[in-house]
């Protein structure tokens, strides 16, 4: 695997990507982001894009702009979809030809499928963890837009996940298209973390993986 800083610049504003590539042409370009209280070089984030790597895809990972500037306070949401939308650019111009798949851990898989329910950017959406709702605040769903997403969408949760009550997304995905595709892992938590017995979070990052590489080599490249 080669690794390497790639500036993202949007007006005034500047951070840093991540490209690890593998050996040979990539099967798909992943472009991922971080959770709110994370970072490009999240420990859990890495080991993923490590394990997709493995598997012949090249991931993108990247810094949103509040966390370049060294605070922990997530910016709004139309600066998180700014800054979205030039990572997914500047990606796009070190590898051009694979197809293009947006998304994130939590947050940064949110702030994906709102960048992709209003434009038609990319061949699929991967969702880590997306944060359905608060933790103990079941009423206030986050699914306004997920109707809108048309293109072909993987999504991880882990049963425990607190942002994440399987029966509610159960529901949720049954009001939406059948390009939504779930997998849930067994008493995983939000981090995708689980018990000794439920296995171990290589063996998860593994199967994830693998279904990962299985799912983009369904996707076109025509957008």
């Amino acid at each position: 695997m080669a690794s390497r800083e790639v500036e993202i610049v949007a007006d005034e504003r500047r951070t840093v990507g991540v490209l690890d590539t593998p050996d040979g042409s990539p099967l798909a370009l992943i472009v991922l982001g971080h959770g709110a209280g994370g970072n490009a070089q999240s420990p859990r984030l890495r080991a993923i894009a490590e394990a997709l790597v493995e598997r012949g895809m090249a991931v993108f990972r990247f810094d949103f702009f509040y966390r370049r500037a060294g605070k922990s306070i997530p910016d709004r949401m139309p600066l998180l979809l700014e800054c979205f939308r030039a990572a997914t650019d500047a990606a796009r111009s070190q590898v051009t030809e694979p197809p293009l798949v947006l998304g994130g851990h939590s947050m940064g898989g949110r702030v994906a499928s709102m960048l992709v329910a209003e434009e038609r950017l990319c061949d699929g959406l991967l969702l880590l963890s997306y944060p359905l709702h608060p933790p103990g605040k079941p009423d206030q769903l986050r699914d306004e837009h997920l109707p809108r997403i048309e293109v072909p969408t993987l999504l991880f949760s882990g049963t425990n996940d607190p942002f994440c009550t399987p029966a509610l997304m159960e529901g949720v995905l049954a009001r939406v298209g059948d390009n939504f595709r779930m997998n849930w892992i067994e008493q995983a938590d939000h981090s995708l973390h689980v018990p000794r017995s439920a296995g171990t979070d290589a063996e998860v990052r593994a199967q994830l993986a693998d279904r990962v590489a299985s799912w983009v080599k369904t996707l076109g490249v025509a957008r």
